[in-house]
């Protein structure tokens, strides 16, 4: 099964590496990617803090810290077991266009960790929910085609980041009304 599947990484990989844009959209598809590191989601949470307030608001801040830390917690124990190298690191060819965060490749922590913010927000929020789930899916090809994340990594992320939503959603059925209380 996994056969198949790096194949088709290696293939999508070639591809973006045979089809790469001018350095002009390289940089504007960089700046882009760069907002996934946590500045949309500053906007995202004024969004939310502006329209609704209050409590609310406390509610949707706790929910993305619980997903954010689910998130962490599977990601770097994924990390540390798999081991995945990056495209760059196998494929001569392949130049990174940006810094990798970390030396493995598998799960996109982008793709992961702004999927389960994205679902939150979503879940609060659900006329934002399409452009926020399009963000980490964009964020997560940009990945691929600078050459740091394979498809399968970004395919990864996604379904681990709606993972971590919903056990945080499940975490928060259980102790939300002790944590808000807390506060």
């Amino acid at each position: 099964m996994f056969i198949w599947i790096t194949q088709l990484d290696e293939r999508v990989t070639r591809y973006w590496l045979a089809h790469r844009f001018s350095k002009r959209i390289d940089s504007l598809f960089r700046f882009y990617t760069r907002m996934g590191d946590g500045y949309i989601w500053s906007l995202v949470i004024a969004y939310v803090l502006i329209r609704y307030g209050g409590v609310f608001f406390s509610k949707i801040v706790i929910q993305v810290l619980i997903s954010l830390l689910v998130c962490l917690t599977l990601y770097w124990v994924i990390k540390l077991c798999i081991h995945r190298r990056r495209p760059f690191d196998v494929i001569d060819e392949v130049k990174s266009l940006i810094a990798p965060l970390d030396k493995y490749s598998f799960p996109s922590g982008h793709t992961m960790n702004n999927l389960a913010i994205a679902a939150t927000v979503c879940a609060f929020a659900p006329e934002v929910g399409w452009i926020m789930v399009l963000l980490p899916l964009t964020w997560g090809l940009l990945r691929v085609y600078f050459g740091v994340h394979w498809l399968s990594d970004v395919v990864g992320g996604f379904c681990l980041g709606i993972l971590s939503f919903f056990i945080a959603d499940k975490l928060w059925n259980v102790f939300g009304s002790t944590i808000v209380n807390f506060l």
